[in-house]
């Protein structure tokens, strides 16, 4: 197990072998000279309170988290900032006055950015994303607070159905039905499902356009088997989720040191690699 006295920052997951976030947080601290030492915690299942109280207690003043630990981080918080407490899964923990830990999550404010970055999403786009898993909480109160309509796909329809529960409050959000939505095309496909994605559950050709943008939440050193299926269809707008990983960072340091941090450089560095 590493030194405890050696971190300031951590990332909490498992797995974490390629993890991207110790170089991103690296090249933060280097350009906003602040001191920011930023490491790869793996964490045993079943151990996240236990040794995570321990960092905790030790020298260490604030964490990302990581799959598959998100539902567990926003139990382990004492309190929650209202992104966190609607999405109900935190990826940024922050040690306040060594007496809590706030919870937050960045992922939603992340993939918002880099979707803006990129110019595939303006208000009220019909946007459709595959998967009803952690990951999509955390990114769904920025997308329908932008005004747009969010349709959730997932295999497992109850899943849908209950993610769609948790936000019918906060904007237009439904789970899709082919039967229903006819003659209409989505602006934006969003892949949200982290691996052994199944073709069958893609969408026909229909209910896109040569218009349509797709992102991939995931990204790696090899196209991403969603990536590759939109290349095989003709999608001419598409991009990896390399940059949401640098926003959501990046808004990660901005709550634990009030310093946003340039982003362009490292997301171009990242994406050459």
């Amino acid at each position: 197990m590493h030194k405890l006295e050696k971190f300031n920052y951590a990332l909490f997951g498992n797995p974490i072998d390629h993890s991207q976030s110790p170089k991103i947080h690296d090249f933060f601290s280097k350009q906003t000279g602040i001191l920011h030492i930023y490491k790869s915690v793996n964490i045993p299942i079943g151990k996240f309170s236990s040794l995570v109280s321990v960092f905790f207690k030790k020298n260490i003043q604030g964490a990302n988290v990581t799959a598959p630990f998100k539902k567990e981080a926003y139990f382990f918080s004492n309190k929650l900032t209202k992104r966190a407490k609607i999405a109900q899964s935190v990826n940024t923990l922050k040690k306040i006055n060594n007496k809590y830990i706030l919870g937050d999550n960045t992922d939603g404010i992340g993939l918002l950015s880099d979707l803006l970055r990129l110019k595939f999403i303006k208000k009220n786009f019909s946007i459709l994303i595959l998967g009803a898993g952690g990951a999509v909480k955390g990114v769904l109160l920025p997308l329908l607070s932008l005004g747009c309509s969010v349709y959730i796909l997932n295999r497992t329809v109850l899943n849908a159905v209950n993610l769609v529960e948790q936000f019918k409050n906060y904007g237009k959000i439904f789970f899709f039905q082919d039967k229903i939505f006819k003659n209409k095309h989505f602006d934006l496909v969003i892949n949200a499902i982290s691996r052994n994605i199944e073709k069958k559950i893609f969408l026909p050709s229909s209910f896109l356009s040569d218009k349509t943008f797709f992102y991939d939440m995931n990204y790696g050193l090899k196209k991403t088997p969603f990536i590759n299926w939109c290349s095989g269809i003709g999608g001419k707008y598409i991009s990896n989720g390399i940059g949401m990983l640098v926003f959501q960072a990046a808004y990660s340091f901005l709550e634990w040191h009030n310093v946003l941090p340039d982003t362009d450089y490292i997301i171009n560095i990242l994406n050459k690699k």
